[in-house]
């Protein structure tokens, strides 16, 4: 699948940074879990955050083609930042499509600069795949709100400036009871648990945020009340053909490193290049990168031209996923003991693989909606 002379342009700039600021440094911010916020700074400085945000507001003003692209590329250099770039641009645009002007001026530029820390808040204890179970709640005290409740597994919550907050506004409304509540973190009643030890991804901060009584002015509601779930849910798409495209910037690294590494490794007084078992492995890699890649961009294109991609993006994250995984395990094995080692990037492709099958909608979840949309239309 060819791309615009423009879309090259972005993937090539992408890469460049990926290869002289990234790359360089993801084993580090891997064993340190470390914030990568100098390098952040210095995505949001190339416009490399809000990649579809319209350029009034400070953003790229690309499709999401583009913002496929750039995932895939940073990922290359390490999945933890590219999962920032994911962030931004869930949070970005559900303010370009929700927001008041008011909101939009005060949160979208200085997240997009890289000057406040976001956190997309869904997640709860019994309320992962199944959305609709969950306990935070917004009360409405005369002109604003009474947030209380907890999100645990939340990207960037040791960090955060603001939470973008899904809450139940009415108890026995079901999905039409949820509303989104922009939260200042530094807020009376907000506060952070300790930061996760993760088995990959590292140096993305994940945590828990708790919420006691927090009182919110009537503007900090995004959007319409009860509306806040299928908000949500609208940008998931996007942020499915997001995690696919971190993916694929896996699977690459990892072809990348296993062609490499069996061009120098010798066994038998010949490069493991010369034996068919390795070559077919190096062949199947190839295959599911370009696969995966092509269902990325494919998805890409139908939101791009406002064509339902429901499908399309879910096929797209299940098997980028679902390969990433499978692709960077036979990386370790083309490796040998070395790629078991702590330090050598395969061994942290395979650990950054597996959370692709898990966020943004388990692979389970993207198998369910595929059938119903085979079964239902």
């Amino acid at each position: 699948m060819e791309i615009s002379t423009e879309h090259q342009q972005v993937a090539d700039m992408a890469r460049r940074f990926a290869n002289e600021q990234i790359r360089p440094e993801a084993e580090r911010l891997d064993r340190e879990e470390a914030f990568a916020g100098d390098i952040y700074k210095a995505m949001a400085d190339n416009g490399l955050f809000g990649i579809t945000v319209p350029e009034a507001y400070g953003g790229a003003g690309l499709d999401a083609l583009a913002y496929s692209i750039v995932m895939e590329e940073l990922s290359r250099g390490y999945a933890s930042v590219a999962d920032q770039c994911g962030l931004v641009e869930l949070v970005t645009t559900l303010l370009c499509t929700h927001g008041t002007n008011a909101q939009k001026e005060t949160w979208i530029g200085p997240i997009i600069r890289a000057e406040k820390r976001a956190a997309y808040c869904i997640t709860e204890a019994g309320a992962g795949s199944d959305v609709s179970g969950i306990k935070t709640t917004a009360e409405r005290v005369g002109d604003g709100w009474i947030l209380n409740g907890a999100k645990l597994w939340i990207h960037n919550a040791p960090v955060a400036d603001v939470a973008f907050v899904l809450a139940r506004t009415h108890r026995e409304a079901g999905k039409r009871g949820m509303s989104i509540f922009i939260v200042d973190c530094t807020a009376a009643g907000v506060s952070k648990g300790p930061k996760e030890h993760k088995l990959g991804q590292r140096s993305s901060q994940v945590g828990e945020l708790h919420f006691e009584n927090v009182a919110l002015p009537a503007d900090a509601l995004l959007g319409k009340e009860g509306r806040g779930f299928h908000m949500m849910m609208s940008v998931l798409e996007k942020g499915r053909v997001g995690i696919a495209a971190l993916a694929v910037g896996i699977l690459q690294a990892a072809l990348e490193a296993s062609i490499e590494q069996t061009k120098i490794r010798k066994q038998f007084g010949q490069a493991i290049a010369d034996f068919q078992g390795i070559q077919f492995m190096l062949a199947d890699m190839a295959k599911d990168t370009e696969a995966a890649r092509l269902l990325v961009r494919s998805a890409a294109r139908k939101l791009d031209a406002g064509i339902d991609a429901t499908a399309a993006s879910s096929m797209a994250k299940c098997f980028a996923g679902d390969a990433a995984v499978a692709q960077t395990s036979n990386a370790i094995q083309i490796f040998g003991g070395s790629g078991y080692i702590r330090g050598y990037e395969v061994e942290r492709l395979y650990r950054d693989a597996k959370i692709t099958q898990i966020y943004e909608g388990t692979n389970q979840i993207q198998r369910v909606i595929i059938a119903r949309k085979l079964l239902n239309g």
